[in-house]
């Protein structure tokens, strides 16, 4: 879908906003209105380039609410995050772009009230990013951080899947039974459908390991188009829990974005 946009000087990195215009603004991006609403369409991963270079200009990267010229209201907004240095040769050329999504975006929340507070390290959130990274092919990963606050994850989860559009969005920990394991209530709560297959196999996994994984309430299944699973806390535990469904996970991420093909031989 080729999109035609002004777009503002930025080095690799820079994450600018798109707003609505026909000339770029200082810390920036633009398009018209008709451009710009056809990102609507669009989910975080997708890539820009040009019609005649593999290379990607631009990802998306979120979506943000902003005030609108006027400031009387606040209007969805795409993030862009640039991939290369970007110069337009003149300023208020247009230049038109093709979008490309390749692969699945990866969204990890780690929950931890220490680890909010900045008093341990992270280390199974980032693991589960690793893993995935080795089953599928990503497009985009970005980890989250939160204490174990009930209307903080209700939050994200909603956004990360039903706004920003992930594929897939993993958490770790607050699944067991401690007063402030909140993680499996919430997520159930706002499912779509569950996917108890997902849970008996990861269930099954970690009692393999430890019979203490019997008070896990770990929930899975679908939000949107979103696929979400709760892992446990240790980085051990997330490991032999992927391990269980990530064979499972491509298939059941075709078929929720539409695969018609028929299921078995």
């Amino acid at each position: 879908m080729p999109l035609t946009l002004y777009l503002s000087p930025c080095a690799a990195g820079d994450r600018l906003p798109l707003i609505t215009g026909t000339a770029p603004v200082k810390t920036v991006h633009s398009a018209t209105p008709e451009t710009a609403s056809r990102f609507n369409t669009l989910s975080v991963g997708t890539t820009l380039h040009g019609k005649n270079d593999d290379a990607p200009m631009l990802k998306m990267t979120g979506w943000a609410w902003l005030p609108d010229s006027v400031g009387a209201h606040a209007v969805r907004r795409p993030l862009l995050t640039a991939l290369c240095d970007i110069t337009p040769r003149t300023a208020g050329t247009a230049l038109t772009l093709e979008t490309q999504k390749t692969g699945h975006s990866l969204a990890w929340i780690t929950l931890s009230d220490k680890g909010a507070l900045g008093l341990r390290e992270d280390r199974s959130g980032p693991a589960i990013a690793e893993r995935m990274d080795r089953t599928l092919p990503l497009c985009h990963s970005q980890g989250y951080l939160l204490p174990d606050d009930a209307r903080m994850l209700r939050a994200l989860l909603t956004d990360l899947a039903l706004n920003q559009g992930y594929d897939v969005i993993c958490t770790t920990g607050g699944t067991g039974l401690s007063p402030r394991d909140i993680t499996p209530q919430v997520t159930a709560s706002l499912l779509d459908m569950s996917l108890p297959g997902f849970t008996q196999a990861m269930l099954a996994a970690s009692l393999a390991a430890t019979p203490h994984a019997a008070v896990s309430r770990a929930a899975a299944g679908v939000l949107g188009n979103a696929i979400i699973i709760n892992l446990p806390g240790s980085r051990k535990a997330v490991l032999e829990n992927l391990a269980a469904v990530l064979p499972a996970l491509p298939h059941a991420l075709e078929k929720l974005h539409g695969d018609p093909t028929d299921c078995g031989g």
